[in-house]
């Protein structure tokens, strides 16, 4: 017996109660699925990396830490940039003390950034928020993203005037994209520096990804690192390479003899 949210009780119909050989031979085939739901998500991933580019004519204008910002002072230099429309702002349930509720569970779950920045990408939240409270909520909260103000109509021009989502652009030179855009059951997925990645034009940047001829790639697993030392080391670790071509390799041997 276990209790419902409600407080009542219910009886939990349970599944079988299995031998180790059995559990492991159903765990074989329910992994047959997930390889293949992988796989799916990664060709998806490809596909959205041969999207088309939107141009982003208008010169949006947001408030900062520091004060009036451009869109492309979002991406603090580097060559993409997530931007999620959180809504914290008069009107919002949870104000002044909160912002929304599902907006405040994704951004309890973000990674953290230093990954995102080793691929040359950048994350931040934007709301219609004064910058004092947003100060104040990020305190309270512990969050550590760039967090923006909203000041004119960015949120309507890109779909997340009256509800959450990821936007993704890419800069070349001063000249901003929209590349993808994601929102509903789509922002639940949201957090992890690869869900993050996948969104993005030149993807995890890894040998192994689909993606057009001339984008950046790297080794796989090279770029790894702690993340408060990605600025000390410009190269891998002699001593990671070794650890990571090998942990390659017997993971590949295992895929290989399909046993993951």
């Amino acid at each position: 017996m276990t209790k419902s949210p409600e407080g009542g009780q219910l009886t939990m119909q349970r599944p079988p109660i299995v031998s180790l050989q059995a559990w492991e031979a159903a765990r074989r085939e329910l992994l047959v699925k997930e390889k293949s739901q992988m796989r799916a998500h990664d060709a998806l991933a490809a596909e959205r990396r041969r999207m088309p580019w939107m141009a982003v004519e208008q010169a949006y204008a947001f408030e900062g830490p520091k004060g009036r910002a451009s869109l492309l002072d979002l991406f603090e230099g580097r060559r993409q940039l997530v931007v999620y429309r959180a809504f914290f702002e008069p009107g919002v349930f949870g104000w002044p003390d909160h912002a929304c509720r599902g907006c405040s569970l994704g951004a309890d779950q973000v990674a953290h950034l230093a990954h995102l920045n080793a691929r040359d990408t950048t994350l931040v939240y934007a709301s219609r928020a004064p910058q004092a409270d947003i100060a104040r909520l990020k305190a309270k909260m512990g969050w550590d993203m760039p967090w923006y103000t909203i000041t004119d109509s960015f949120d309507a021009d890109f779909g997340v005037d009256e509800w959450h989502g990821h936007n993704v652009f890419l800069r070349d030179g001063e000249q901003v994209f929209r590349t993808y855009f994601i929102n509903n059951r789509g922002d639940e997925a949201m957090g992890t520096t690869w869900s993050y990645l996948d969104l993005t034009p030149l993807g995890r940047q890894e040998v192994w990804e689909d993606s057009p001829e001339g984008y950046p790639q790297t080794p796989t697993y090279k770029w790894w690192n702690w993340h408060d030392n990605y600025t000390a080391e410009a190269s891998p670790d002699p001593k990671w390479v070794s650890v990571s071509d090998a942990g390659e390799a017997a993971f590949r041997k295992l895929e290989t003899s399909g046993k993951v």
